[in-house]
C-alpha cells in the first residue's frame, strides 16, 4: 500500500468520524427539541384545563368555553404528532372534538365563585393572564387569525374590569353588613375611580352609577355615625358644656 493510499484512507476515516459525530449531534438535538416541545405542549394543555375548570362561573361564557376547548384541542393534536401511538391523547382529542362540534351550545358547568377577598381576585387575574398568554401563543402558532385574537384580547380586558367591579362591590357590601361604613365607602370609592380611569368609561356607565349610588349611601352612613344623637351623653358635648360653664364662672369672678 502506497503512502498516498494510506493518507487517503486516513483522511476518509477522519471525514467518516466527523460525519458520524455530526449525525449523532443532530439526532441528540432532535431528541432534546422533541422533549422540550413535549414539555411545553403538556404545560399549555395543563393551563388550558386549569382555566376551563376553575374560571368563576359568573364570568365564564359559552364563547369563552368554546375558545378554551379549541385552544386545548389544537395543542393536543400537536402533542399527538410527537406521541402517535398514545391512546390517551387520541381519546382526549375525540372528547375535545365532540365539544367543539357543539359550538356555543357547549355546556358551561363552572360554579359561581364570588370574588370576596383580594387573594381570590388575584387568583382570577392570574387565570386571565394565563388566557392572554394562550391566545398570544395560538396566534404565533398560526392557529388563531389575528382579528379573532384581537377580539379575545379585548374581551380579556373587559373580563378584568368585571372582576374589579365585582371585587369592590362585594368588599363594600360586606363592610356594610359588618356595620363598617367607612371601609365600605373606601371600597366603593376605589371601584368608582377604577371605572373612571378606563379607556372607554362610557361602556361601564351603568356600573359606575351603581357604585356611585352605593358610595353616597356609605358616605351618608359615615356622616350619620359621627353626629351625636340628642339623647346620647356625648363626652365631647359634655366637655364643651363644662368648659362653657367654667368660662362663665371665671367671667363672673372677674367682673364681680
Amino acid at each position: 500500500m502506497t503512502p498516498l493510499m494510506i493518507a487517503l484512507l486516513v483522511i476518509a476515516g477522519i471525514v467518516l468520524l466527523i460525519a458520524i459525530g455530526y449525525m449523532n449531534h443532530v439526532v441528540e438535538n432532535n431528541k432534546l427539541e422533541k422533549a422540550r416541545t413535549r414539555v411545553e405542549l403538556n404545560d399549555r394543555i395543563r393551563r388550558c384545563g386549569e382555566i376551563t375548570e376553575t374560571f368563576p362561573g359568573q364570568l365564564m361564557t359559552p364563547a369563552l368555553k368554546l375558545l378554551l376547548t379549541r385552544l386545548e384541542l389544537n395543542v393536543t393534536q400537536r402533542l399527538l404528532n410527537l406521541n402517535k401511538s398514545d391512546p390517551s391523547i387520541k381519546a382526549r382529542i375525540a372528547e375535545l372534538q365532540a365539544l367543539v362540534a357543539q359550538g356555543e351550545s357547549i355546556p358551561v358547568n363552572n360554579p359561581p365563585g364570588p370574588i370576596l377577598t383580594e387573594a381570590k381576585a388575584k387568583d382570577v387575574r392570574f387565570l386571565l393572564e394565563a388566557l392572554h398568554g394562550q391566545v398570544t401563543r395560538a396566534v404565533q402558532d398560526g392557529f388563531l387569525p389575528t382579528n379573532e385574537a384581537k377580539h379575545w384580547l379585548r374581551e380579556i380586558r373587559h373580563l378584568l374590569v368585571l372582576l374589579h367591579i365585582e371585587f369592590f362591590n362585594n368588599l363594600g357590601q360586606h363592610a356594610l353588613q359588618q356595620n363598617q361604613p367607612g371601609q365600605a365607602r373606601l371600597a366603593f370609592e376605589r371601584g368608582a375611580q377604577y371605572l373612571r380611569k378606563q379607556p372607554d368609561p362610557a361602556v361601564y356607565n351603568e356600573q359606575l352609577k351603581y357604585l356611585e349610588k352605593l358610595l353616597a349611601r356609605a358616605n351618608s352612613m359615615v356622616l350619620t355615625n359621627i353626629q351625636p344623637t340628642e339623647d346620647e351623653a356625648n363626652e365631647l358635648t359634655e366637655g364643651l358644656k363644662a368648659a362653657e360653664a367654667d368660662a362663665d364662672w371665671k367671667k363672673k369672678v372677674i367682673y364681680d
